[in-house]
């Protein structure tokens, strides 16, 4: 990756996590994940970023595609991952979930946010597949 790819990730990462935190302070806690991923996705639009929601992710078992597929919440600007929670507190298997859309969605960066917690950045993990 070279200086401004590595600059891109850094400026959409922050793109994304300044809208959350406006969700956030617009909604707080408390709220059900649909209702954080909908306002979300307005609030990158009228930023001006393509966001895509429910991205469907097959699920491949030794090379054979099953009838079973995994959702992204979001994928913003076709590079940035972003997994929402509204839960009591993130859990190692929520960050085990994005890394695993990581690798097979082959994307570098990923953020989860969990929008249930009194301050939005306590409730913020970025996780990097590989190098950016």
């Amino acid at each position: 990756m070279s200086l401004s790819d590595y600059n891109i990730y850094n400026m959409l990462s922050r793109a994304i996590i300044g809208a959350a935190i406006e969700v956030h302070r617009e909604l707080g806690p408390g709220l059900l994940e649909c209702v954080y991923e909908a306002c979300l996705i307005t609030e990158l639009e009228n930023r001006g970023y393509h966001v895509e929601s429910q991205i469907a992710l097959p699920l491949y078992y030794k090379g054979e595609k099953l009838d079973k597929e995994f959702r992204i919440d979001l994928l913003v600007e076709d590079i940035v991952i972003v997994e929402l929670k509204a839960v009591e507190e993130l859990k190692d298997i929520h960050e085990v979930q994005l890394v695993t859309y990581l690798k097979l969605a082959n994307k570098k960066l990923g953020l989860l946010i969990n929008f249930n917690v009194p301050v939005l950045k306590d409730g913020i993990r970025r996780k990097i597949n590989g190098e950016i």
